[in-house]
């Protein structure tokens, strides 16, 4: 079945909507988990700054980027949004958002926001909601 532009758009907008505000979520968890061990943050200015370059919110990183790839397949006017794109950043989600209490970097941040948080895994099913939508009607 030849997939639209439009019907692509409908299936993708839904994943980067659910991210979206996982990753809003993980930041704010992760203010108020930095606040407790280092300190106050003085400003948003201050704490853009730790966002962008203080090795405890790296982790975020392949989070924010994945959903910046998903704004520009959005946007792109250029180059039609295809099926294929839509099940590669569906696929890119999943190996990204993986969660082990064992593993290092994403996985093991977020395993640990995930059990220090109930927001994160109210946010976390809602993706993961999104994501089995997806797989039924792919």
């Amino acid at each position: 079945m030849n997939m639209t532009t439009t019907q692509a758009r409908q299936q993708l907008q839904p994943l980067r909507d659910a991210l979206l505000v996982l990753h809003k979520t993980l930041v704010d968890s992760e203010r108020v988990s930095y606040e407790q061990t280092v300190g106050t943050i003085p400003s948003a200015n201050h704490f853009l700054q730790l966002l962008t370059n203080d090795p405890w919110f790296a982790w975020l990183h392949s989070l924010s980027e994945l959903i910046v790839v998903m704004d520009e397949a959005l946007d792109e006017k250029e180059e039609p949004l295809t099926k294929a794109k839509v099940e590669a950043l569906t696929n890119q989600t999943r190996q990204v958002l993986v969660v082990s209490e064992s593993g290092d970097g994403f996985s093991r941040h977020y395993f640990d926001a995930l059990q220090r948080d109930p927001d994160v895994v109210l946010a976390h099913a809602d993706v993961v909601k999104v994501l089995g939508v997806r797989k039924r009607t792919a």
